[in-house]
């Protein structure tokens, strides 16, 4: 019997009486795609996440294998066009001025509804047209029917459905995202879509372009065959043996310094490897101490913006907000809502205008040459541009902030919060006159990879808020009492104030609106120190970006680069990252890291129960190996893992980027944030080395009692060094989990 004759027949599916093997061969093929965030709010991840159950080794040749493919059967590639052009229409998120009907059926209803009208799937195939009408809507009936019909073994039905996923790997994770990441607060009321709806929307796409698919299988087995990643594995180890050597050198010879006198000004940055030169430059200003805490300062919250509407998670997305923080506007509510209404007024409209389908004509011909001496002032004087910009823009809605109104906490939740944050980093005692918790963010010009140039974990949210909320929160009266029973003294004569970071402009501005006018020369002092810090760094960083060493010049390049809309390097973001460093200031105070370590500050001495180290271990460094994992896949293969040029990039949907109009969803780093060049990169990959200044029991205890650290460590996807504080020698902790002393000489 003939394929085509089997869809006149009613087809009898053994599977559907028994759901269990389909259902199980789903999960697992799933299990193989990491999530991608979109482009508003960009996660870093492992891209290949879904093989952490293999040794890092072996999970680069199943990498090389499923994802980096260079050519593909050209039926597989048609499907794959088709497939990316449904997606495009149903994930839109307002790119296109006419919407795909059905969308709120679900992705499989809408799709099976439509695809009768697209010739492209169907070919006017009566058959293949009848069976869209009869085929089960039900997604697991669906996909049973079709791996019968497609004739896959059951031995072969997960790696079959594996494949459908790793053929079309970018838009794959994206519906991971959107099936178990995509909610919160800041998500919007979007289509829905489940794991097994898109693998049947898949399947159904397969079996009517090209029903011999399961060629699919040969083709994988001899790519499995040819695989060899014995280079690349090599290469980054012997990076890493260069790496670790030359830094456990330098820690073994810093011994804790004398108890200094107390700190004129205690800042608090994030761990990110972008704080750890500007640290060391505040901290050569003056009398300056800096600790490192994750950018969120310990809120899991969200935040609305009452001007706006909008409302949005302020934490790492390994964690739940569990409040919502209502912002305050320092400006007159009503105004601002007004002006706010305007200005989107006047986008949506510029949009609207823009993106159907005859107006744009008439707009080229009614403002076309204002437009081009625009662009013409925008790529030959950014600054001008951006400060006519913002005038502009102030006469339509005037600019204010928000300030976090913390009453939604209640008081023993802010205690337990503000107190977690203290005793994690082992700021219990000596506190300065002013703390300041210094939150990050990036400013960029038209830069579709702007938010992960922000903040890695937390969706590309800015840390400022979350840090006025913390410092509002250790100001308050109460909250000091009861740290006061806890053993946490805070003196009335210390203030805590927030401040935020602009990671491109080196910019520090501190929200000051209430201080006290005692602490006005105090915090000019500060101000000043902040300002040669900046200028200190930005000398750096220049240097880095292969730019001006004067300093006057530099600084102003690095404005220009973040103001510039044709700048497709504004910075180099966390390029560079290799270890994360576990302890107190004084282990790393005296050392050159060169923006390569992320610094959590800990005081293992006031941890007896590991509390706080169990914390810092299962939470930070995990997003630290994301990040880590992100940069070194982009690096490895930027067309697989990352996301090729930003000169050549088109947006989709305003979710994603593609190369040209058809490619799938790039999920990674673009070239420029990884390479110098096209060709020469900028950033070594290497897996993360971890180096905790901690007795080995502590952390062996730790990783016992946690089976995704264990896999981390015993399978290589992160190195454990321990600096053991009782005998100053240096540990490995070994694929079996043992711990092996260090022999400095031969890493």
């Amino acid at each position: 019997m003939l394929k085509e004759e089997l869809i006149d027949e009613p087809m009898e599916i053994s599977l559907a009486d028994n759901p269990a093997p389909v259902n199980r061969a789903i999960e697992k093929s799933w299990s193989r795609i990491a999530p991608f965030w979109p482009l508003k709010n960009l996660i870093a991840v492992n891209p290949v996440s879904g093989f952490e159950e293999l040794t890092f080794k072996e999970a680069l040749t199943q990498a090389n294998v499923y994802f980096q493919k260079r050519e593909m059967p050209l039926k597989m590639q048609e499907v794959n066009r088709l497939t990316i052009k449904w997606l495009q229409a149903f994930f839109d998120e307002g790119q296109s001025t006419i919407g795909m009907p059905l969308r709120d059926s679900g992705l499989l209803n809408s799709a099976l509804s439509l695809f009768r009208f697209d010739k492209q799937v169907h070919k006017n195939n009566e058959h293949k047209i009848k069976w869209l009408e009869q085929c089960p809507e039900e997604p697991e009936a669906l996909i049973a029917e079709a791996l019968l019909l497609l004739e896959i073994e059951e031995h072969h039905r997960e790696l079959f459905l594996t494949l459908m996923l790793t053929t079309l790997p970018g838009w794959a994770s994206y519906i991971q995202y959107r099936a178990g990441w995509a909610n919160g607060p800041d998500t919007t009321q979007q289509q829905l879509v489940i794991q097994s709806e898109y693998l049947a929307f898949r399947l159904a796409l397969t079996w009517l372009i090209w029903p011999e698919a399961k060629e699919l299988i040969n083709w994988h087995n001899k790519a499995l065959i040819e695989a060899d990643q014995h280079n690349t594995y090599n290469t980054i180890v012997s990076a890493e043996k260069a790496y670790q050597q030359a830094l456990l050198k330098q820690i073994c010879e810093i011994r804790p310094n004398q108890k200094k006198k107390k700190a004129d000004a205690q800042l608090v940055f994030c761990i990110d490897v972008r704080s750890e030169p500007f640290r060391r430059a505040i901290e050569a200003q003056g009398n300056y101490e800096t600790l490192g805490f994750a950018g969120f300062f310990g809120l899991p919250v969200s935040i609305s913006n009452p001007v706006t509407g909008d409302s949005y998670s302020s934490c790492p997305v390994l964690l739940k907000p569990a409040y919502n923080i209502t912002g305050i506007p320092n400006c007159d509510d009503q105004l601002c809502r007004q002006g706010n209404s305007r200005l989107q007024g006047v986008k949506k409209l510029y949009q609207s205008l823009k993106y159907t389908f005859t107006t744009p004509f008439s707009l080229v011909e009614t403002i076309g040459a204002a437009s081009g001496l625009w662009m013409a002032l925008r790529s030959m004087a950014p600054a001008a541009s951006d400060l006519i910009q913002s005038k502009l823009k102030k006469a339509v809605a005037p600019d204010y902030s928000i300030i976090p109104n913390i009453d939604a906490i209640p008081t023993r939740q802010q205690v337990a919060f503000s107190a977690g944050v203290l005793k994690m980093m082992g700021l219990t005692e000596n506190f300065a006159p002013l703390v300041v918790f210094c939150g990050h963010g990036s400013s960029t010009e038209n830069n579709a990879f702007a938010t992960a140039l922000d903040c890695g974990a937390c969706g590309g949210r800015h840390g400022g808020l979350n840090a006025r909320a913390l410092a509002t929160i250790l100001n308050t009266k109460e909250v000091r009492i009861e740290l006061r029973e806890q053993g946490i003294e805070i003196s009335n004569d210390t203030l805590f104030v927030a401040a935020e970071h602009n990671t491109t402009t080196d910019e520090v501005e501190i929200y000051a609106e209430q201080l006290p006018a005692c602490f006005g020369e105090s915090l000019n002092n500060l101000k000043e120190a902040l300002r040669l810090a900046k200028n200190e760094n930005i000398l750096r960083r220049s240097s880095q970006m292969g730019s001006y060493t004067n300093a006057k010049r530099a600084q102003k390049a690095v404005t220009v680069r973040a103001k510039d809309w044709a700048e497709v390097r504004p910075e180099w973001g966390l390029a560079g990252n290799a270890s994360f460093i576990v302890g107190p200031r004084w282990l790393t105070e005296n050392i050159n890291l060169k923006g390569r370590s992320f610094l959590h500050s800990y005081e293992w001495e006031k941890d007896p129960d590991g509390t706080s180290l169990t914390s810092i271990l299962t939470a930070p460094v995990v997003v630290g190996q994301w990040i880590n994992a992100q940069y070194l896949f982009s690096t490895l293969d930027n067309v697989a893992f990352g996301a090729g040029s930003k000169v050549t990039k088109n947006i989709t949907g305003k979710i994603g980027i593609m190369q040209g109009n058809a490619s799938d969803l790039m999920t990674g780093l673009p070239l420029q944030s990884v390479f110098r060049s096209d060709d020469v990169p900028y950033h070594t990959p290497m897996r993360l080395s971890v180096i905790v200044y901690s007795p080995r029991v502590r952390i062996e205890r730790i990783v016992a009692q946690h089976e995704s650290l264990q896999k981390l460590f015993a399978n290589a996807w992160l190195h454990m060094i321990c600096y053991d504080p009782n005998d100053q020698q240096n540990y490995r902790l070994n694929s079996d989990l043992n711990w092996v002393k260090i022999n400095q000489t031969a890493l």
